[in-house]
């Protein structure tokens, strides 16, 4: 006879999940299974709403990054700036290093037609592809309950694990 689980483990609390993306393909899932976490990103590097694009700028060169998610006092996600358009409007004249990032960042559009999708370290990367065929640049990497931003995830992420891993 073969043991059952422990009886603690009927005390542990059951998480409700909803089917995903990749829980219906899984058959055709290319990424083996992968997570987000096994992308190895970075550490995520956000600013708040107050910094300034010069300073935005400036810490881009030293991170390497294309985009940096922009928080409230909260430290909740408000929206991104897209480094490059900075730079651009810098060097064209039509922004002065001194002005927040609050001017020019893109804000997330939270509506009921577009829900909010949630990406974790424990996302399959068949899901993180599918969020990215929906036009999105890049992903905020947050905890389950969309406290804290971990990282950013972009296409060249995706591709990047893929050519690692050979698939």
């Amino acid at each position: 006879m073969i043991p059952g689980p422990p009886s603690s483990y009927n005390s542990l609390p059951k998480l409700i999940t909803t089917p995903t993306i990749s829980t219906f393909s899984m058959a055709s899932d290319r990424y083996r299974g992968a997570v987000v976490e096994d992308l190895q990103l970075p550490p995520a590097f956000a600013l708040p709403i107050s910094e300034s694009i010069g300073r935005a700028i400036e810490m881009s060169y030293d991170r390497d990054f294309s985009h940096f998610p922009v928080l409230d006092n909260h430290r909740r996600p408000l929206g991104y700036v897209e480094v490059a358009k900075l730079k651009q409007l810098w060097e064209g004249g039509k922004a002065d290093p001194s002005d927040p990032v609050s001017e020019y960042m893109v804000r997330f559009k939270r509506r009921a037609t577009r829900p909010y999708s949630v990406i974790t370290p424990s996302s399959p990367l068949a899901d993180l592809e599918a969020f990215f065929r929906s036009s999105d640049d890049f992903a905020l990497v947050t905890d389950y309950d969309r406290k804290f931003v971990l990282g950013v995830a972009t296409p060249a992420d995706l591709e990047n694990f893929v050519r690692r891993s050979g698939l």
